[in-house]
């Protein structure tokens, strides 16, 4: 387990290495590039995952609500936990309420429970993401107007992913080969810009970076077991839930950050040391769920 787990880890880690080098020696403006991966790559990869496969949503109408109640219990106790260290809860909060559910939660959940495991798992994903980009931007921007967030790209695509999927039409194969390609780009290209951001940290940013990293494991692995249990979700559905809630902190989260001026260095800390810790962390969680 493992072994398997180190497997899938180990790309994040190498990429963002590379990143950090190469930053180390060229200093690359990274502005258009994590726009466009905000605003094309990103997009590409959520309608694509969408509208690919024949979702049934009802089916997951309970695990939707939970993924929905963890995601929120994790921002209030967030918040505290940042009061508590003097931090700024808009550094802190988002990178405890949102995990890496895009390139670790599903191929985790396709690990550990085979294919049967895709849908719940592109579910819990989708509930994330929208909380991402809706509340997740108007944390960093409280003048943000909540209409517009409709606007924003992968809000788009997720709705539209929906659409086509639930109503069964059936996307032209090149189309769909298109937005494969573009999506493909996103994950590796927020990895590398995180490596560069990394060039930037301060100490104070390795410290808090060390607290987050542990708190979104520790609260949202907590926060998802109790979730399970009140909505009496039992079995594969009770496992993933905890497995999502104790993912570590997402890579998007420092692109927000960047893109807000959020105190881009220190959510780069906690991202990149919450996914360090995943290694140690992850196979506990794993065993815990899947007895």
């Amino acid at each position: 387990m493992l072994e398997r787990i180190v497997a899938i880890l180990f790309p994040v880690f190498a990429i963002a290495a590379i990143g950090y080098f190469v930053a180390r020696r060229d200093r690359p403006d990274m502005a258009v590039a994590n726009k466009l991966t905000m605003d094309v790559f990103s997009p590409a990869l959520i309608f694509g995952a969408l509208a690919a496969r024949d979702f049934h949503v009802a089916q997951f109408s309970r695990l939707a609500l939970a993924m929905l109640l963890v995601t929120l219990a994790c921002g209030g106790l967030a918040w505290l936990l940042a009061r508590a260290l003097k931090q700024d809860p808009r550094t802190l909060v988002p990178p405890i309420m949102f995990g890496n559910s895009a390139n670790l939660g599903i191929p985790l959940a396709v690990l550990s429970f085979g294919n049967e495991a895709l849908q719940p798992a592109v579910i819990l994903f989708m509930v994330s993401t929208l909380l991402h980009f809706t509340f997740g931007s108007w944390l960093l921007d409280h003048k943000l107007n909540l209409a517009q967030i409709w606007k924003v790209p992968n809000v788009i695509a997720t709705i539209l992913g929906l659409a086509v999927s639930l109503s069964g039409i059936v996307v032209w194969q090149p189309l769909v080969m298109a937005l494969k390609l573009l999506g493909d780009i996103a994950i590796p290209l927020m990895l590398f810009a995180l490596g560069v951001r990394m060039t930037d940290i301060r100490f104070d940013g390795w410290r808090i970076g060390l607290i987050g990293g542990l708190a979104r494991p520790l609260v949202g692995g907590c926060v998802s077991g109790l979730v399970a249990w009140l909505l009496g979700l039992h079995g594969m559905a009770a496992a993933l839930l905890i497995i999502y809630g104790a993912l570590p902190p997402a890579v998007m989260n420092y692109l927000f950050a960047e893109r807000y001026k959020q105190e881009p260095d220190k959510v780069a800390s906690i991202v990149l040391l919450g996914n360090l810790l995943a290694i140690l962390v992850l196979p506990v969680v794993l065993v815990f769920a899947l007895e």
